[in-house]
């Protein structure tokens, strides 16, 4: 299991299409990845989920991915979260 402290550097947070991005990114790996932020811990492959979490611009998440491919599955996320989910 690996884990990172990251920050959202999306001007208007995670809404519709970056949580998009996001799980899209989630979907490609065979490993649970979960975001936690505050005392939620969100599934980031559920799109629903991610948006429901509200999170805002400059809030800071732990990303944990546990499973066979867990290594490439976190520099993938950690890569798309520090770029901006394509709105940057």
């Amino acid at each position: 299991m690996l884990s990172k402290t990251l920050t959202v550097k999306n001007p208007s947070g995670l809404h519709l299409r970056p949580a998009g991005v996001l799980s899209q990114t989630a979907m490609k790996f065979k490993s649970d990845i979960i975001v936690e932020y505050g005392e939620k811990r969100i599934v980031a492959k559920s799109v629903l989920n991610v948006m429901a979490a509200g999170i805002k611009s400059g809030a800071e998440i732990t990303l944990i991915c546990d499973g066979e491919d867990e290594a490439a599955a976190m520099q993938t996320m950690t890569e798309a979260i520090e770029s901006g989910l394509g709105e940057m």
